[in-house]
């Protein structure tokens, strides 16, 4: 029995964030919200039968805030994905939301419907920070929606933060570290922020208040080395986990293992095919098709792909699964692609392994657009 996961995006927030370039839209009326979990359904739905073959082991309700649905809805959604698809007993379901955007109540309806891992977007610990990045939470939001997760009998949390923000120092940056780890959550998601074309901080990048390079470098570093002391292993570039709770969702992503997602702007990857909605919201609550792109990909793209997302992990690429999976060896195919950066410490082979080091991690994307073609 093959294994797959699932993503639902919900594109709802009450507001946009000012570096935000996902797909979401501001916080629509009761009636768009119940229209849209009804085509949430009915898609699911449609796959239902092509996926008899396959065990649903991981459900990911990503946003957008999907907490500005009620709970009824979310939880119909998950009852849909139990009557249509095979659902194995130890599925992660994560529901991702935002602080004050969920009552005790409701998080204690959503961990009785089925959800057992929330992700919590905090990104930062102070005030300025937030504010600079356009969230309209505070901290103590944070801490309230955190303790109301825990109280409602979720024993998986993984919060988001941010480095490399508006107004942050390097101090600032371990002091939200220090202030989330203190609680105890099982994941923490450390990602650095990246300035995308088409927000609010693109057109106006020259003048924001950014830290420099070298002290992005000492904030990522230092991130690493405060996470490790409170127990947190970096298992990606921007990963943490408690022994155990590492997102099994997205180490399919990372190990090019098969998934479907739904909603806008949502991507696939099934069946060999690769395919993406448009994030035309209206068109979708209308019942229109909004698959936009779909390709089948090469052999030769496929290993660059998988090379790409695998280098993300701190495992690497694994010699013997990736001859088992393309039929050629690693070495043979990239040895010599690789050897100048093993030569300067930016990568390592232990035994059957090849792996960035910390410094290769920081500089991954770089070394990676060097050695894949994805033209080819």
């Amino acid at each position: 029995m093959k294994s797959l996961g699932l993503y639902i995006h919900i594109p709802f927030c009450r507001k946009k964030c000012l570096y935000c370039d996902f797909c979401s839209f501001p916080c629509r009326d009761a009636e768009t919200h119940a229209r849209y979990a009804e085509r949430v359904r009915r898609d699911l739905a449609q796959y239902a039968e092509a996926c008899a073959d396959h065990t649903v082991d991981t459900i990911y309700f990503g946003g957008g805030t999907p907490t500005l649905l009620a709970p009824a809805q979310l939880t119909g959604i998950l009852d849909h994905v139990r009557q249509d698809y095979r659902l194995a007993p130890d599925a992660e379901i994560t529901l991702e939301c935002n602080p004050a955007t969920v009552s005790e109540a409701d998080l204690r309806a959503l961990r009785t419907g089925g959800f057992n891992r929330i992700s919590i977007g905090l990104q930062s610990s102070h005030e300025n920070e937030l504010r600079a990045l356009g969230r309209i939470h505070t901290y103590a939001d944070f801490s309230t929606t955190f303790a109301a997760a825990r109280a409602a009998g979720f024993a998986n949390i993984s919060v988001d933060l941010m480095s490399g923000i508006p107004e942050q120092t390097a101090q600032s940056w371990v002091e939200t570290i220090e202030r989330v780890a203190a609680l105890g959550p099982e994941h923490i998601s450390a990602y650095g922020l990246i300035v995308e074309a088409g927000t609010p901080f693109f057109e106006r990048a020259d003048s924001l208040a950014l830290p420099d390079e070298e002290t992005a470098r000492r904030m990522y570093f230092d991130g690493i080395h405060a996470l490790a002391a409170h127990g947190y292993a970096q298992y990606e570039i921007s990963n943490f986990a408690k022994a155990g709770y590492e997102s099994r969702h997205n180490l399919k992503y990372w190990n090019c293992d098969e998934y479907l997602g739904f909603g806008p702007s949502a991507y696939s990857d099934y069946g060999g095919d690769r395919f993406g909605n448009s994030r035309d919201l209206d068109a979708y609550l209308s019942g229109e098709p909004i698959e936009w792109e779909r390709e089948t990909p090469s052999r030769e793209a496929r290993m660059s792909e998988y090379v790409m997302l695998r280098m993300r992990l701190c495992e690497g690429v694994i010699a013997r699964d990736f001859e088992q999976r393309f039929g050629v060896s690693f070495a043979a195919r990239y040895a010599d692609r690789l050897a100048p950066y093993a030569q300067m410490g930016l990568l390592s082979t232990r035994r059957d392994a090849t792996a960035f080091t910390a410094e290769g991690f920081y500089v991954s994307n770089a070394i990676l657009s060097e050695i894949l073609d994805f033209s080819e």
